[in-house]
């Protein structure tokens, strides 16, 4: 089997209504595109097996759930060779929700969900400025987001 995939219109249709709504029942995009149910279900079945859908999820409001704060934190290691343990650590703090190796100063970049500012200097100071190997943190405060969205499904004409 190939290592690579080729989309072509249809995979681009099921994909763009998948983003619209996830949870679209697969006998309506077979309806809207005019083609069978059971090519839908092919079509995505395949889109998985080639990591091109990773995974289809609920999306929680932050907000709905109470997290009125949210911040994105460089992370200075002491040494870099020493981030394993690091990650490890970071895992375990549940109101971090994303962690990326970044080029720069920083070595991980992250952002952070918290109740209020006080939660916040709590998920900061005491919980990830106390994992060892951690030189030195600097963070910006997220006022809202201005927009989030997945990566554009290539044109066929490129």
């Amino acid at each position: 089997m190939s290592d690579t995939y080729i989309l072509d219109e249809i995979d681009r249709n099921i994909l763009e209504q998948l983003q619209m709504d996830a949870e679209k029942p697969y006998v309506q995009i077979a309806k809207s595109l005019n083609i069978s149910n059971s090519l839908v279900h092919q079509r995505v079945s395949r889109l998985k097996q080639f990591q091109i859908i990773e995974t289809t999820q609920v999306n929680l409001s932050e907000k709905g759930l109470g997290y009125e704060s949210s911040a994105f934190t460089g992370i200075i290691l002491k040494e870099d060779p020493t981030s394993k343990h690091i990650i490890e650590a970071l895992k375990k703090i549940p109101e971090i929700v994303e962690c990326y190796y970044i080029s720069g100063q920083y070595t991980l970049f992250l952002k952070i969900v918290a109740r209020n500012n006080e939660h916040l200097r709590e998920i900061l100071y005491e919980k990830i400025d106390a994992i060892p190997g951690i030189l030195r943190t600097e963070t910006t405060i997220n006022f809202g987001t201005v927009f989030k969205r997945n990566c554009p499904v290539p044109d066929l004409k490129h």
